[in-house]
């Protein structure tokens, strides 16, 4: 197998998150992000790759490895649950800033995290996500040196999102920043530090978002059509914010404005989210080698339709690392957040029942997968095989079988990116 066919086994196989790391460690004259045919987000190889390079690639792709926290940040005050991972403290939060509280997901803690770093310099400079400008229901990488910035980028981004297009650059400053991104972007940065001494050094501080995926292109534009848009219509588009959870937000060429509820998109459980398949087999949604993971705070992992109008927003904030814990506790002291009481496991239990499930299939699903001869993230400190042992052993076997069989059929595969332009 040549290496660029080894490179396109990674998006052709389903495990391609878009983060765009391999454009930048490859450089973009050799891969480079692009809209494909389909309409996704995909590296696209446009020059030489050799062995050596792909090997680099698969070692920090967060489609072909993903581990927890690494034992080096593990300290005799972590507590490991076996379901949400290492944690020093979780606690329910929110940003002290009613404007931030209100323009944010949730609770605004982790837009008023940035803004306290920023103002405290701890920090230089964000690195994170805002709506694309070229694809409003995309995301693009975005730097933030003060507070106007960091507000731009605020609340949830679920559509394709490249942060690390040009991370190699972005050490290349030599000034200390903090990352927000997915926990698959975290994975990968974290990967990453293996290969760069520049990362420990340099990233400050990783938080991340507890994900429940992004919404595929395809999903897309089913809901703008039953909407009778088409994506060229759209000029901006929110997924959430001004609310908890806020309401979808699409602005048209034309002076349209369209607002629809969270739980008109998404439905009220997992099985009406158009989610790509690397999402439906993430062994780590919820941030676990983060410093700091946010959660949204729903019994039964959905707002009901008189939350959506009342709640204010509260996030469930983990501090995995004592890094995450000393930045929670000055944030809190100085008045950046408000801590409003502890939580526990199986408070985030009851608020995220969707990732106690697949933490506990996707052992399985990834069994199933190499069941039918194809790729499968490995893994390393996330717990999933003893959890699949507390599935037993007919779920197990369902989850396997399911998905090699989809393996078998094509239905976990793509074409081989190709651009659209």
């Amino acid at each position: 197998m040549s290496p660029r066919e080894r490179f396109n086994r990674i998006p052709e196989s389903g495990l391609c998150i878009g983060c765009g790391l391999c454009q930048s460690l490859a450089g973009p004259e050799c891969i480079s992000m692009a809209m494909t045919t389909e309409g996704n987000q995909r590296p696209v190889v446009r020059g030489r790759l050799d062995d050596r390079m792909v090997d680099r690639i698969y070692a920090v792709c967060p489609g072909t490895r993903v581990d927890g926290l690494a034992e080096r940040l593990l300290t005799e005050d972590t507590s490991v649950d076996a379901v949400w991972g290492p944690f020093q403290r979780i606690v329910y939060a929110y940003a002290a800033d009613p404007e931030v509280r209100f323009q944010g997901s949730t609770g605004g803690v982790l837009s008023a995290l940035a803004l306290y770093l920023l103002e405290s310099r701890r920090v230089d400079f964000i690195l994170h996500a805002k709506a694309s400008a070229a694809h409003p229901t995309w995301g693009e990488r975005h730097v933030s040196f003060d507070a106007a910035a960091v507000m731009a980028g605020a609340q949830s981004r679920y559509g394709p999102t490249a942060p690390l297009v040009d991370f190699r650059e972005i050490l290349d400053r030599g000034r200390p920043f903090a990352f927000i991104g997915k926990p698959c972007d975290v994975a990968a940065l974290r990967n990453y530090a293996r290969l760069d001494d520049r990362v420990d050094r340099l990233c400050q501080f990783h938080l991340a978002p507890v994900c429940g995926g992004f919404m595929e292109p395809a999903a897309m534009r089913r809901f703008l059509a039953s909407l009778g848009l088409a994506e060229a219509d759209v000029t901006r588009f929110s997924y959430r914010g001004r609310g908890c959870p806020g309401p979808t937000r699409i602005e048209t060429a034309d002076g349209r404005v369209i607002e629809k509820t969270y739980l008109d998109m998404w439905g009220k459980d997992e099985s009406a989210w158009g989610l790509p398949f690397r999402c439906k087999i993430c062994p780590d949604g919820i941030g676990e080698a983060a410093d700091i993971a946010a959660a949204d705070t729903w019994p039964g992992g959905a707002p009901t339709p008189e939350s959506q109008a009342t709640d204010k927003g509260t996030n469930a904030v983990l501090a995995r690392t004592a890094n995450g814990r000393d930045l929670l506790d000055a944030a809190a002291r100085d008045g950046a957040i408000v801590i409003d009481g502890e939580a526990g496991p199986r408070e985030m239990d009851v608020y995220q029942p969707h990732q106690v499930s697949k933490k506990l299939a996707v052992w399985a699903r990834h069994a199933g997968l190499r069941a039918a001869g194809r790729l499968a993230p490995e893994t390393a400190r996330l717990r999933i095989e003893e959890l699949a042992r507390t599935a037993g052993v007919s779920s197990n076997l369902a989850q396997a079988r399911g998905t090699r069989r989809r393996a078998r059929e094509g239905r976990t595969d793509e074409p081989t990116p190709r651009p659209a332009d």
